[in-house]
C-alpha cells in the first residue's frame, strides 16, 4: 500500500479513536495517539512547530460535529477497503487493526516523522513529561488478567444444577419432618462439591506470569534542565516506561514495549516469545518498510517481550501496556473457550427431568391425597418420588470418573489442571501441534559435508570443525552439531596441532565467522612450505560465496576462478537442499602468505576476500523416534493431526513427511491473510500443515475448526506464542519445560514432551466419557421408567406402592451401587472413535429403552395382583414385592446398558461393578427378612416370587437386547 494512504488512514484512525479535547488549558490540548499524549518539548530552541502539517492533520480537531461524522465515515470506508473481504476467522479485530496500522505507519515513516507521531524529541522526554504520561497511561503492564480464585472454584463446584435440585429437595424433606432423607441428600452434595473443589484447586493454581517481562531495569535517555537541557541515561523499571521514551539496549535486554528503531549496530533479536521458533532475526534502523512485509518480519520494529541476542542500538517506544502487539494478542484471553457440550447437555436433561418431576409428582400427590386425605403424607411421598427421579449421584459420579482419570493420567506423567479436560480428551478429534520440540528433537544434527559438486568431502568437514572448535566469540547450536558429528564418527582432525591467531566474529550483517589458524606441523600440501597460515570462514552460503573468487573442484582438488555458472549451480544446489528441510552453511578457506604480519590490524573487508569456496554443510532438526508411532496411534483412534508452526513451510513439510503427516494441502500465514471468509475456512479444513503462523493466526485456526468445522480441538504448545490457542482450544496441552504463561493457560501439563502420553490421555478420556454416559443414561432411564411405574401403580392401587422411606431407601441403595461405575471398563470399539455428546441421542435413548423398564414393573404389578390375588388391603406385601423388584431391576439394568453385547455372556463388567451388583442385590433381598425390614414395614416374601423374578429378568434381558439391536441398526451406535 502506498505510504500516503496509510498516513491518511492513520490520521483518521487517531482522530476518530483518540479525539483531542475542545479546550486547550494546561495540558488538555495533548492528544493520546495509541495512548500517547502529545506534549511540547524543549529541544534546543523550541517547541515543535505549531504550523506543522502533520500536527495539524493529527491534532487539530474539527469544530463541527458533521465534519467529525464525515471523518468517521471516511475512516470506515478506508478501513473496509484496506482490510478486504475478511472475517471472523481470517480478519483482525478492531483493536488489532489499530495496532497493525499504527506499527505499519511507523515502519514506513522517516525517523523525524516518528518523533512527530509520538510527540517526542531526539533528546527524549523530560522527567516531568514522563511522569505525566505515566499517570495518564498507567503502568507498563502487558496484560492484567485475574484467574479464578479458590472461592470462585468452590462456587462453581457447589452450584451444579443437580446439586441445586438436591438442596431444594433436602430443604423440603426437612420442612416435612423427613430428616433422614434430607441428611442423605446433603451428604451427597457435600461429598461431590468437596471432591471437585479439592481436585481442581490443588492441581490448578493458575497465575499469569507475564509480569516476568516487566520486572527488569531499562536504560532510558531523558532530558533535564529548564534553561540548558542535558541528556541523561537513567535506569528505570519497565513498569515506568512510557510512549515517547528513547531506550538503549544491549545483548540480553528485553524490549519494554513496541519500539521503532532509531539506530542499530549488528542488532539480532530473538522473537521466540511471539513465534515459538528458536531462529533469530536481524533488525536495522536504516530502512523504510513496505506494507506487504508481514508484521513480525518488519526490520525496524521490535516488539514487547522479545529480546536482544547480539548487537546494540536505540529505539523510540511507540506503544506500551495494553496497546502493544503482545497485549493485543492476549486481549481475549479467558473469553475464547467454546461452550461445554457436555454441561449444556446435562442442563437440558435437568430441565426435562424437572418438567417430568413437576407433572408426575403433582399427579401422584393429588391421587394420593384423594385416596388418603392426608396432605402431609401425600406431600412427603411426592417429595420422595421427586428425589427418586433425580440422578442424585450424578455430580459425584461425574467427579469420581474425572478424578479417577486424573489419577490414571498422573501415572502417565500428566498433571491435570482442569478435570473437565479429561472428558474433552475423549471427544477430541483434531490435535493441533507445534513442530519444534514436539515432532522434532529441537536440536540440530549435521547431515552432510559436500563439495561444490554435491559429493561428500572430508576436507569440508575438517575446516568446518576447525572453525567451530576455535571459535570463542559465541557458540551456536550448529557449532555444537559439527563438533558432535566429528567426535561421534571417529574423525581425528588433531586440533592440538593448530594454533589460533585471530578471529573475526560473527555478526548479522556479514553473517559469517572467520578464524585465522596456524599449523604447528608441516602440512605439506602441494609441496608448498610457505602456506602454513589459513583463514577458515563459515556462515550463510550466500555471504560466504560473496567473498569467494575461486572454487575448489572435485577433480584433483583443482582451484579455478569462480564462474557465474559455478555460482548458479551452487545456489540451485542450496535451493534443492533447503526444499528438503535442511539448513545450509558455506565453508571457504584462504591461505595467507604473510606470517609475520599483524593480522589483528588487517581490515576485515580486505582479508575476507579472494577466498576459495570448498563446499557446504547441511543440518537437520530430526523428528522424534516416538512421533511417527504416536501419530499413527492417534489416527487409529480418529484423531487427526494438524501442524501449526511459525517456521518455514519447506522445513515443516520435510518433518511432516518423515512422521507420516500428509502434505498434499499446506498453507502459510501470509497466504491466509489474503483469503476471504469462505476460502479461509475451506483452507483450514483441508490443510494439514500451516507454517509461518502468528499467534493470532493460530488462534483463528483453532476457532475455525471449532465453529465452522464443529470439531473438538486439542492444542499442544509450549511457548508464549501458543497461549492464545491454548486458551481457546477445548483441550489446552503444554509441557513442564514450557513457558510459564503457556502452562497457566493449559488444561493438561505433560511432564514428558512425548505424543505417546497423549495417546494414553485420549484413551483415558474416552473411558471417562463412556462411563459417565453409562451412568447418565441408565440412571435417567431407571428413574424416569420407575417414576412412571409408580404413577401407574398409584392410579391402579389408589394407594402408594411404597412408602416414602421405602422409596428413599431403594433409591439410596441403587445410588450406592452406581459408585462403582467409574471403575468399569469400556469395549474396545467404544474407545476407537471420539466420543461426543449428542443432543438428540439421549432423548431417543430414553424413548427406546424407558418403556422396557415400565413394562417389566407393570408386569410385576399384574403378577402380584393376579397370581397372589392380593388387594389394596395387602399393602405390606405389595410394598415388599415392589421394593425388591425395583431395586433388582435398577441394579441389573447396569449390565444391560453398559455394553452393546449380550451381558454376562459376550461381555462381563469389571470386578468392582460385579461386586457392587452382588452386594446391593443381596442387601435388597435380605432386608425384608431382617429387623430393619420390620422397622420399614416389610414382610417376608415367598420363594415363588423369586422364581417369578428370575423369569421376569430373563424376559427383561431378552426384550432389552432385542430393543438394543434394533436401536443399533437404526442409529449405528449404542452409548
Amino acid at each position: 500500500m502506498p505510504l500516503y494512504l496509510c498516513l491518511i488512514f492513520a490520521s483518521f484512525n487517531f482522530l476518530c479513536l483518540y479525539p483531542p479535547p475542545l479546550t486547550r488549558h494546561h495540558h488538555n490540548d495533548d492528544i493520546a495517539l495509541m495512548g500517547i499524549p502529545k506534549f511540547t518539548s524543549s529541544k534546543h530552541n523550541t517547541n515543535l512547530p505549531s504550523s506543522s502539517p502533520i500536527r495539524q492533520n493529527l491534532v487539530n480537531r474539527p469544530s463541527s460535529p458533521n465534519n467529525n461524522g464525515l471523518i468517521n465515515s471516511v475512516f470506515r470506508i478506508l478501513q473496509r477497503f484496506m482490510s478486504g473481504n475478511k472475517i471472523d476467522g481470517g480478519s483482525r479485530s478492531e483493536e488489532e487493526e489499530k495496532v497493525y496500522c499504527w506499527l505499519y505507519t511507523l515502519a514506513q515513516s522517516d525517523k523525524d516523522l516518528v518523533f512527530e507521531y509520538v510527540r517526542s524529541t531526539e533528546r527524549g522526554l523530560s522527567f516531568t513529561e514522563a511522569e505525566r504520561r505515566l499517570k495518564e497511561n498507567g503502568p507498563n503492564i502487558p496484560l492484567e488478567y485475574n484467574f479464578p480464585s479458590w472461592w470462585h472454584l468452590l462456587w462453581n463446584a457447589f452450584f451444579h444444577f443437580f446439586n441445586m435440585i438436591l438442596i431444594v429437595l433436602s430443604a423440603l424433606s426437612y420442612i416435612t419432618s423427613d430428616s433422614p432423607n434430607g441428611c442423605i441428600m446433603l451428604t451427597l452434595v457435600f461429598i461431590s462439591v468437596s471432591l471437585r473443589f479439592y481436585l481442581e484447586y490443588s492441581s490448578s493454581k493458575a497465575a499469569m506470569k507475564l509480569t516476568e517481562f516487566v520486572r527488569c531495569p531499562i536504560k532510558v535517555q531523558r532530558c533535564a534542565g529548564r534553561v540548558v537541557q542535558t541528556e541523561l541515561i537513567v535506569q528505570i523499571d519497565q513498569r515506568d516506561i512510557v510512549p515517547g521514551d528513547i531506550v538503549i539496549f544491549e545483548p540480553g535486554d528485553l524490549f519494554p514495549g513496541d519500539v521503532r528503531l532509531l539506530s542499530s549496530k549488528h542488532l539480532v533479536v530473538s522473537q521466540s516469545s511471539l513465534t515459538g521458533e528458536s531462529w533469530t532475526t536481524e533488525k536495522t534502523a536504516d530502512i523504510r518498510e513496505v506494507q506487504s512485509t508481514p508484521l513480525l518480519e518488519l526490520k525496524n520494529i521490535c516488539f514487547m517481550g522479545t529480546n536482544v541476542v547480539s548487537g546494540s542500538g536505540t529505539g523510540l517506544v511507540v506503544s506500551t501496556g495494553s496497546k502493544t502487539y503482545m497485549s493485543t494478542m492476549f486481549s481475549n484471553i479467558g473469553k475464547q473457550k467454546p461452550p461445554d457440550d457436555f454441561e449444556k447437555g446435562v442442563k437440558r436433561i435437568s430441565y426435562v427431568l424437572i418438567g417430568v418431576m413437576l407433572v408426575v409428582v403433582t399427579i401422584i400427590i393429588v391421587i394420593d391425597y384423594i385416596t388418603s386425605h392426608a396432605l402431609s403424607e401425600s406431600v412427603l411421598f411426592g417429595i420422595s418420588v421427586a428425589s427418586a427421579l433425580t440422578p442424585q449421584m450424578l455430580p459425584l459420579i461425574v467427579n469420581s470418573s474425572l478424578a479417577k482419570g486424573a489419577l490414571a493420567m498422573a501415572r502417565d506423567r500428566c498433571v491435570v489442571k482442569s478435570l473437565a479436560a479429561i472428558r474433552d480428551m475423549g471427544s477430541m478429534d483434531i490435535l493441533c501441534i507445534d513442530k519444534t520440540g514436539t515432532l522434532t528433537m529441537d536440536r540440530a544434527i549435521l547431515v552432510n559435508h559436500l563439495d561444490s559438486s554435491g559429493l561428500l568431502k572430508e576436507k569440508v568437514l575438517r575446516f568446518a570443525f576447525l572453525n567451530s572448535y576455535f571459535k570463542t566469540d559465541q557458540k551456536y547450536p550448529l557449532d555444537d552439531a559439527i563438533l558432535a558429528y566429528v567426535y561421534t564418527n571417529g574423525y581425528k582432525f588433531q586440533p592440538s596441532k593448530w594454533r589460533k591467531i585471530n578471529e573475526i566474529p560473527f555478526d548479522f550483517i556479514r553473517r559469517r565467522v572467520s578464524i585465522i589458524l596456524e599449523t604447528e606441523s608441516n602440512i605439506n600440501e602441494r609441496n608448498n612450505h610457505f602456506f602454513r597460515r589459513f583463514m577458515v570462514t563459515k556462515g550463510a552460503l550466500e555471504e560466504v560465496i560473496k567473498v569467494c573468487s575461486f572454487i575448489e573442484h572435485v577433480d584433483g582438488g583443482a582451484v579455478t576462478n569462480l564462474s557465474p555458472e559455478d555460482y548458479r549451480r551452487i545456489l540451485i544446489m542450496e535451493e534443492d537442499i533447503s526444499n528438503q528441510g535442511l539448513r545450509v552453511l558455506g565453508v571457504a578457506e584462504k591461505r595467507l602468505q604473510t606470517e609475520s604480519s599483524d593480522v589483528s590490524m588487517i581490515n576485515e573487508d580486505i582479508i575476507e576476500s579472494d577466498m576459495v569456496f570448498i563446499g557446504l554443510i547441511t543440518f537437520y532438526d530430526p523428528p522424534k523416534d516416538s512421533a511417527k508411532q504416536a501419530l499413527w496411534r492417534l489416527a487409529e483412534k480418529g484423531v487427526k493431526a494438524k501442524v501449526l508452526t511459525g517456521d518455514s513451510l519447506s522445513l515443516a513439510m520435510k518433518i511432516c513427511e518423515e512422521v507420516g503427516i500428509r502434505t498434499t494441502h499446506v498453507t502459510t500465514g501470509p497466504d491466509l491473510e489474503l483469503l476471504t471468509q469462505d476460502s479461509f475456512h475451506e483452507t483450514i479444513k483441508r490443510a494439514t500443515v500451516l507454517a509461518r503462523l502468528t499467534p493470532t493466526q493460530k488462534l483463528r485456526v483453532v476457532q475455525s475448526l471449532q465453529t465452522v468445522g464443529n470439531h473438538v480441538v486439542g492444542f499442544l504448545g509450549d511457548g508464549i506464542n501458543d497461549s492464545l490457542a491454548l486458551d481457546a482450544a477445548n483441550v489446552g496441552i503444554s509441557v513442564d519445560s514450557g513457558a510459564s504463561v503457556a502452562k497457566d493457560f493449559a488444561d493438561i501439563i505433560l511432564l514428558e514432551k512425548d505424543l505417546n502420553v497423549l495417546v494414553s490421555g485420549v484413551e483415558q478420556g474416552r473411558l471417562t466419557f463412556g462411563n459417565t454416559m453409562k451412568y447418565i443414561k441408565m440412571s435417567v432411564i431407571a428413574n424416569v421408567g420407575g417414576v412412571l411405574s409408580l404413577l401407574i401403580a398409584t392410579v391402579v392401587l389408589q394407594k402408594e406402592p411404597m412408602t416414602s422411606k421405602q422409596l428413599l431407601t431403594q433409591s439410596f441403595l441403587y445410588s450406592v451401587g452406581q459408585i462403582a461405575i467409574p471403575w468399569d471398563k469400556m469395549e474396545e470399539d467404544a474407545v476407537k472413535t471420539p466420543q461426543k455428546w449428542s443432543e438428540k441421542g439421549l432423548p431417543m435413548f430414553i424413548l427406546w429403552n424407558g418403556p422396557v423398564c415400565t413394562l417389566c414393573d407393570t408386569a410385576t404389578l399384574l403378577f402380584i395382583l393376579i397370581y397372589y390375588k392380593t388387594s389394596s388391603m395387602d399393602i405390606k406385601f405389595i410394598h415388599s414385592a415392589w421394593f425388591v423388584e425395583g431395586l433388582l431391576m435398577q441394579t441389573l439394568m447396569i449390565h444391560l446398558i453398559r455394553t452393546e453385547k449380550i451381558p454376562f455372556i459376550q461381555d462381563v463388567a469389571s470386578w468392582p461393578v460385579l461386586v457392587s451388583t452382588v452386594l446391593i442385590s443381596a442387601t435388597g433381598i435380605a432386608i425384608p427378612y431382617t429387623p430393619i425390614g420390620g422397622f420399614m414395614e416389610f414382610i417376608q416374601l415367598p420363594l415363588s416370587y423369586f422364581g417369578f423374578l428370575v423369569l421376569l429378568f430373563l424376559g427383561y434381558f431378552t426384550v432389552g437386547q432385542v430393543v438394543k439391536r434394533i436401536y443399533i441398526l437404526v442409529y449405528k451406535k449404542w452409548l
